[in-house]
């Protein structure tokens, strides 16, 4: 098992294969080598984050939003908290069952400083059990409307950063079918979206533009790249948000401008500050 040069020095064993990542021999066969990589591609992009916080802060909170199975956040605790005497991680998740088997992990692990809330978007932003102020906020793969669910969490919690992977947006998508007709009338840009393929992909690519506009309207600067190679995942756009307080002058105009041109004003709210 320690000879497997993908694994990370005092990495724990126990938690690769409660996460299937090693089978229950120690080995890493094809799927999860590539599982790993694209976790530890992105811790990379945290870990100098986390560092910077931890600078100004000894007591760090980390929240995985839409946690699912909690893959980042153990694997964020294990290479980044687990040699600290504080700081947390805390993972937010809507089903009750994957809450209660990360739960259960964690305390198999002696992972003490990392906890699991089951809570919606709106509970997570107002309970008592998430602190008003979180430092870093991550969504990985957060399906649809769930990156703009931790966007909005973070924006309320006054996160330092925030590191999104994007997932299957659907709902802009939808919105331009529902307005297509309409749109044929309104401007020739409609032609970006007129096949189904097209809508579907526009959507996609349009949905994050407006996410990066809201961001910088917040008050965040951006950085948006590839998480890992094509090869690995389609799903593969990265945007890491940090909070400098400082607004784009135009974010806001630009936003509200492509929402009116797109025919999508009915998620005006959806992108709102």
């Amino acid at each position: 098992m320690t000879n497997i040069p993908e694994i990370r020095p005092n990495q724990s064993i126990e938690l690769l294969k409660a996460l299937h990542i090693l089978t229950r021999d120690g080995k890493l066969n094809q799927d999860s080598r590539r599982k790993l990589k694209q976790v530890y591609h992105l811790v990379n992009f945290i870990e100098p984050l986390f560092n910077d916080v931890l600078a100004g802060n000894p007591n760090p909170v980390l929240v995985d939003h839409g946690a699912g199975k909690s893959y980042l956040g153990f694997i964020l605790y294990d290479l980044l908290l687990k040699q600290l005497s504080a700081g947390e991680v805390i993972g937010i998740e809507t089903r009750a069952e994957l809450v209660e088997k990360s739960r259960v992990l964690a305390a198999q692990l002696g992972f003490s400083r990392m906890r699991f809330e089951h809570l919606t978007v709106e509970d997570s932003i107002t309970s008592d059990t998430i602190p008003a102020k979180v430092d870093i906020v991550s969504a990985l793969h957060a399906c649809n409307t769930a990156t703009d669910d931790a966007i909005q969490f973070g924006l309320k919690k006054q996160a330092k950063y925030m590191v999104l992977v994007p997932c299957c947006q659907a709902e802009v998508a939808e919105v331009l079918r529902q307005h297509k007709n309409e749109s044929f009338g309104k401007t020739p840009l409609s032609e970006i979206w007129r096949h189904p393929i097209h809508t579907r992909e526009f959507g996609s690519q349009i949905t994050n533009v407006l996410r990066c506009l809201q961001l910088e309207s917040a008050g965040y600067s951006l950085t948006v790249t590839e998480l890992v190679g094509w090869e690995h995942s389609m799903k593969n756009e990265l945007i890491i948000a940090k909070y400098t307080g400082q607004p784009r002058k135009n974010a806001q105009i630009r936003l509200e401008a492509i929402l009116q041109e797109l025919n999508l004003e009915a998620l005006k709210d959806r992108f709102a500050v």
